[in-house]
């Protein structure tokens, strides 16, 4: 096991290019478990969440082969093997296992998904979607048992807006008999992402990045080649980091439309923001003034960058109020930050923000993927070192975090933990 040090300070200046988009990725690479012969997906994150799935689909059968950013998928010879455990519960998008093998084998046996823990996120919505098609699904002793003897296509009503199932509920009507409408779909660019690559596949697909998605069903898919978009969450993380401790930081590889909601509050916090076709430029001002932020479904402020965003505000003049109505459990990083001086209160699902405040270097744990973000942005801004463990969490949805900070100016490595740090880890 390793932890990260951050040596505080150090001013950032430089390019970073952003990888392909994480949450795509969980959801592209099950996707072709749906083909009929080879498909390459290019542009993909070197992250754990990528390997895991890789490896989950080499179990049922699936010929894999990672080159890069490249892999190829050779589906032809997957088969329905029961996935109970082990990889499944290394990650929460395994889900997406569940609509691509009901969708080609009518049947899957998934374990209940893993990933971060950020409070209550039922799968009730899928298993609504999966029922509304034909399919039987129980819980039996920890894992999802899905069977049907067709699916068929219909109007299912989403009553939660739901990134998740709509997006598994894609996956498992684009082979079903007949038009399935989802509607109060989520909109997010990686919905539209996962569309794009069942069309080239042979899919039917009108309205993805709307309310109201339809789908005709077909009866084979193809492979095909397909681009990764850029991912909106590190970019956005990079330009909070580069707001808070840049001097000049260009950030490549960005889809500026993806980023609006983020964009309009750093503005408002008086962040200098030039836009350009695919890049963001951020140079530094002398002064941030707080503001407040409330995270909602795309194309509101991104529940994601509510915790990176945090870590920021506690640079700022003022007071602020941080509400998450996506994960209210989402604050497990204020205590850290608090070890770290920030002057931040918890009431309910908001955080309330005092600043600026100088922070202090401290040992600190990652309790989430976003919350290890958030540490790193503070470890950047604070004076001394800052020592975070719980990397595991940081390796699942940034790739190359170290050598993309170093690149820029950052003071910040990586150490094997001690046997007696490791056994504290494990027992906090």
């Amino acid at each position: 096991m390793e932890k990260l040090k951050v040596e505080g300070g150090h001013r950032l200046r430089g390019t970073v290019r952003i990888s392909g988009a994480k949450n795509s990725a969980v959801a592209l690479i099950p996707a072709a478990i749906l083909a009929d012969s080879t498909v390459t997906i290019e542009g993909l994150p070197n992250i754990s969440d990528v390997h895991t799935l890789c490896g989950l689909l080499e179990e049922i059968g699936g010929t894999v082969s990672l080159d890069e950013d490249t892999v190829t998928i050779d589906p032809s010879k997957m088969v329905s093997m029961p996935l109970p455990n082990g990889k499944v519960k290394k990650l929460r998008a395994s889900y997406y296992l569940m609509g691509a093998m009901l969708g080609r084998f009518k049947q899957a046996v998934i374990g209940l998904p893993g990933g971060c823990h950020l409070g209550p996120r039922p799968i009730d919505q899928h298993i609504k979607g999966f029922e509304a098609l034909g399919a039987t699904v129980t819980n039996e002793q920890g894992a999802i048992y899905l069977r049907a003897d067709e699916l068929v296509g219909a109007r299912i009503y989403l009553d939660v807006v739901s990134v998740g199932a709509t997006i598994n509920i894609m996956l498992a009507a684009v082979r079903a008999k007949g038009q399935t409408i989802i509607e109060n779909a989520a909109k997010e660019p990686e919905i539209i992402d996962v569309a794009t690559i069942l069309t080239s596949m042979g899919a039917k697909i009108k309205g993805a990045g709307t309310d109201i998605i339809r789908i005709d069903g077909v009866d084979h898919l193809h492979g095909c080649r397909h681009t990764i978009i850029p991912d909106r969450i590190e970019a956005g993380t990079y330009m909070i980091m580069a707001v808070a401790q840049g001097e000049e930081v260009l950030i490549d590889n960005v889809i500026p439309h993806h980023l609006e909601s983020l964009i309009a509050k750093l503005r408002e916090m008086g962040a200098n923001i030039k836009i350009m076709d695919d890049q963001v430029l951020i140079t530094r001002v002398p002064e941030l003034k707080m503001v407040d932020i409330k995270t909602l479904v795309y194309p509101g402020f991104p529940t994601d960058l509510q915790q990176p965003f945090t870590s920021l505000l506690t640079n700022a003049i003022g007071t602020g109020l941080v509400t998450d109505t996506i994960y209210g459990a989402r604050f497990k990083h204020i205590d850290e930050l608090r070890r770290m001086n920030a002057n931040v209160k918890v009431e309910g699902r908001s955080a309330i923000i005092t600043g600026p405040v100088r922070l202090q270097g401290a040992k600190v744990k990652a309790s989430d993927l976003r919350a290890g973000a958030a540490l790193v942005a503070a470890g950047l801004m604070a004076d001394g070192i800052t020592e975070i463990t719980g990397l595991e969490h940081i390796d699942r949805g940034y790739e190359d975090l170290v050598d993309k900070l170093t690149n820029l100016g950052a003071v910040i490595w990586r150490e094997n933990m001690t046997e007696t740090e490791i056994n504290n880890f494990q027992n906090s």
